[in-house]
């Protein structure tokens, strides 16, 4: 509005046969209550179209200095500078995870994610939860696709839908699939009879964290020092040893030959558990040596850090060739 004010003053001053610089000036130091003096005399006409500009300028002039103070003392405009900022920063990222839901599961999972590397986005719709948090955050509701369009759900790598409610579970994980039907999706659900709601609305994986939370209590139970080893290589990160999974990749040289042809202690030191072959649901432990490698195959193998990354070359090496 003021913008709009100090256009028409000028505007209006150059009709009265003022130059444009003269006809600014005037504007200015009217809207503004300055007032030196007039740039020349003012006809009748002039008078007039100046007690308007006066009437019109001078309160628009005044509320938008009001509110710059505003900002500035309340701390507005940093937080929108932040935000904008923060909007740059989506913008720019890919792979990385979506958290929708700031709450003890989002929370646990983004804290895992960070110890591995992975970039984290999280939305939540109370604006409360997300003070402080060192994530990205966007502040709206899950289920509008603007919202996870905002998130940068078209270069994600993977949405959690860990709301409050099953529903809303179900309906983001919809809107994720059609907006990106290759996006891993993976959801809370807090009964059994919503998982497969949750699998048919498009979900890859849907996860019961109580049912979890008492299978590994009654684990610790009946066989602790499995349970501890387990927990370890999976989500401690301070260990030099973990359980990860290698794919051949279509196109792979490796495609068609045995595991012993592979000779994965050999050649890296991991320790192959259990394939998962191409288009299968059920994995295959213990594997015998003849068994055949085929393209999209899923290895679960155990090992350091050097082990695996050794395991992943030796793969990555016969896919280039």
């Amino acid at each position: 509005m003021l913008g709009l004010v100090l256009a028409a003053g000028t505007v209006g001053y150059v009709i009265l046969d003022f130059s444009f610089l003269d006809a600014l000036y005037q504007t200015v130091t009217t809207v503004s209550t300055v007032g030196f003096r007039e740039v020349r005399p003012l006809s009748g006409v002039g008078k007039v179209f100046t007690i308007v500009l006066i009437l019109f300028g001078t309160g628009t002039a005044l509320y938008t200095f009001g509110v710059l103070l505003e900002a500035l003392v309340e701390g507005h405009l940093r937080h929108h500078l932040e935000a904008r900022r923060m909007e740059h920063d989506i913008e720019r990222m890919t792979g990385h995870v979506i958290i929708c839901g700031w709450g003890r599961v989002g929370h646990a999972g983004a804290e895992y994610l960070r110890t591995t590397g992975r970039r984290v986005v999280v939305i939540d719709r109370d604006a409360g939860r997300l003070e402080g948090i060192d994530h990205p955050h966007v502040i709206g509701d899950v289920t509008n696709d603007q919202v996870l369009a905002a998130a940068g759900i078209g270069r994600a790598h993977a949405l959690i839908a860990a709301l409050d409610t099953d529903a809303d579970n179900v309906f983001v994980t919809l809107s994720s699939r059609a907006l990106r039907p290759d996006l891993v999706i993976v959801a809370r659900a807090r009964n059994d009879a919503s998982k497969s709601k949750l699998m048919r609305a498009g979900a890859d994986r849907v996860v019961n964290p109580q049912l979890i939370g008492g299978h590994r209590m009654a684990s610790y139970a009946l066989a602790p020092h499995v349970a501890e080893f387990l927990e370890g290589v999976l989500h401690d990160e301070s260990l030099d040893y973990r359980i990860e999974q290698v794919e051949i990749a279509p196109g792979s040289g490796l495609a068609g030959e045995a595991l012993s042809e592979l000779k994965i202690a050999e050649r890296s030191g991991a320790q192959l558990l259990a394939i998962r072959p191409a288009a299968a649901t059920d994995f295959v432990a213990n594997p015998a040596p003849e068994t055949t490698l085929e393209p999209g195959a899923i290895l679960i193998v155990v090992g350091t850090g050097g082990q695996l990354d050794a395991l992943r070359r030796v793969v990555a090496s016969a896919t280039a060739r």
